[in-house]
C-alpha cells in the first residue's frame, strides 16, 4: 500500500532473507539474543551481532540500538524491545513503543527501507491479530508524519506463513482509509 509517497509491504517470506537497509529484532531490554526471531538472526548472521548488541544495552521499552548485521543480505539489525526480560509476555503497549522506536531510529541514521517480523507474537504471547492491528497502526501513523526530508520510503513486514500473513493483509485493508493510503494490486 502506498501513503504519503512511501510503501507498506505486507510479504509472505523469511524475515534473513529480506533486501532492505535493515531487519528488526523484537528483543527483550537485555539484548540477548536466545529464542524467536533474535535466535534465528542470531544462528544465520552470527554471534557478533549478540556481542555487539549486549555492548549497547541493556536498554528500556521504547528504545532501539543498530548493529551490524553478521552475514545476512541486510545492512543493519535494529533491536527493539518487545519485552522486558528473555520468556516475558509481551504487549500490545510495548509492541507499538518498539515499531516506533525502530522507525525513528531508522530514520535517523538516513535508512530507505527496513523490514520488520511480526512483533510480539511467538515467544511475545500475541495473537497475530493483535500484534497486526498494533504494527500496521504505527506503522501508518509513522509514515504518514514524514516530510520529503525523511529518508525512509519503504517498510516490510514480513510473515512466514498463510495466517499470520492474511492477518496482516486484512488488518492493512481495514486501516487504508484512517491514513488516507491506497491499497497496490500485488
Amino acid at each position: 500500500m502506498k501513503c504519503n509517497n512511501r510503501e507498506l509491504k505486507i510479504i509472505k517470506g523469511d524475515l534473513l532473507k529480506a533486501v532492505t537497509d535493515a531487519i528488526v529484532n523484537p528483543a527483550n531490554t537485555k539484548l540477548y539474543m536466545g529464542g524467536g526471531v533474535a535466535g534465528l538472526i542470531k544462528r544465520y548472521g552470527g554471534e557478533s551481532i549478540e556481542r555487539e548488541a549486549i555492548e549497547k544495552g541493556p536498554i528500556n521499552i521504547g528504545e532501539a540500538i543498530a548493529t551490524g548485521s553478521g552475514m545476512l543480505k541486510c545492512k543493519y539489525i535494529i533491536h527493539a524491545p518487545t519485552v522486558v526480560n528473555p520468556g516475558d509476555r509481551s504487549s500490545k503497549e510495548y509492541v507499538r513503543k518498539a515499531v516506533n522506536a525502530a522507525l525513528k531510529l531508522a530514520n535517523s541514521m538516513r535508512l530507505e527501507s527496513i523490514a520488520f517480523p511480526s512483533m510480539g507474537t511467538g515467544v511475545g504471547g500475541l495473537e497475530y491479530a493483535e500484534s497486526a492491528e498494533v504494527m500496521i497502526d504505527e506503522i501508518l501513523r509513522f509514515i504518514s508524519s514524514l516530510n520529503e526530508k525523511d529518508s525512509i520510503r519503504e517498510v516490510h513486514i514480513y510473515l512466514i506463513s498463510d495466517h499470520p500473513y492474511n492477518e496482516f493483509k486484512n488488518t492493512a485493508r481495514n486501516l487504508i482509509s484512517k491514513y488516507n493510503c491506497t491499497e497496490n494490486n500485488d
